[in-house]
């Protein structure tokens, strides 16, 4: 997938996550999502994180070089500010085109999407990925080892999509949508709702 495709599908589904967030109620922003600990108002903060050399590096300083902390504690950080601000931002955050520092295209598409169903799903609610942007993302994912270790964490499991040409893996077939694999090559158990 080349970088004006990837960038299209990374705006369509800002703008959808823009759409939702402003959709919420009260309650809802404060409901637990799939992303661990984080509630969805952690999420969609995260996803207002403009990620520019120096705030990571000021952000890494303040997480004492820990990558975990500093997403989390940078999330929760934005997360202070109100249900308003937070929908501007991320409507904001449309035709943006940053990367993280050694990231690619492809790692924005893989926040919005990922992120987009830690919100959705234990609400009950539902949004479709698109299935090739998906595919690709899980490739990403599954190849490049950091933060997530699919590979090791899967080992022993081959992970077909039923919805799009995409598998990987040796082993035990799990045979679910990319919507599914996609969450599961990041850590969550997509078939879990945390309501």
């Amino acid at each position: 997938m080349d970088d004006d495709t990837v960038w299209r599908h990374v705006d369509e589904q800002r703008r959808v996550v823009a759409d939702l967030a402003a959709s919420l109620r009260t309650e809802e922003w404060e409901s637990p999502s799939l992303c661990a600990g984080w509630r969805v108002r952690e999420v969609l903060a995260h996803l207002t994180m403009e990620a520019t050399p120096k705030v990571v590096v000021v952000e890494m300083l303040r997480a004492r070089g820990d990558f975990d902390r500093m997403i989390d504690g940078t999330a929760r950080r934005l997360a202070r500010r109100s249900e308003e601000e937070l929908v501007g931002l991320l409507r904001d955050r449309v035709g943006k085109r940053r990367t993280p520092p050694g990231g690619a295209p492809m790692d924005p598409l893989g926040d919005v999407l990922v992120h987009t169903q830690d919100v959705v799903r234990p609400l009950g609610r539902h949004h479709a990925v698109p299935p090739e942007a998906a595919a690709a993302v899980a490739t990403r994912i599954w190849e490049r080892g950091f933060p997530h270790h699919a590979q090791r964490r899967l080992a022993g499991r081959r992970l077909v999509a039923t919805d799009v040409d995409w598998a990987v893996g040796e082993g035990e077939e799990v045979h679910a949508p990319i919507a599914d694999l996609l969450l599961l090559v990041t850590g969550r158990d997509p078939w879990r709702v945390s309501r």
